[in-house]
């Protein structure tokens, strides 16, 4: 999986948002505001990512279990599939 081009992060007020670019900026409406571990999961799909390595890292980065970061992740991704931000790498 992977961010689709024409989005990038801004940080805007201590705000992680997410502003799209380009053509993406025609089809996107509204604005996509990202907490601490939405902009590291953001950061790690802008290269490419399984599922299992999203999950790898916010286990790294947070004392969480894995129910909950698997739970965590699947809403992330689909709040970007809803939006249409998401593409198969």
């Amino acid at each position: 999986m992977k961010i689709k081009h024409g989005y990038i992060l801004r940080n805007v007020a201590n705000e992680t948002i997410v502003v799209p670019t380009q053509e993406a900026a025609i089809n996107f409406n509204g604005i996509l505001t990202l907490n601490e571990s939405g902009k590291l999961l953001w950061e790690r799909l802008s290269q490419g990512a399984t599922r299992q390595e999203l999950l790898e890292m916010l286990r790294e980065h947070y004392d969480v279990e894995e129910a909950e970061a698997q739970s965590d992740i699947e809403m992330f991704l689909e709040k970007l599939k809803k939006h249409h931000i998401l593409e198969d790498a």
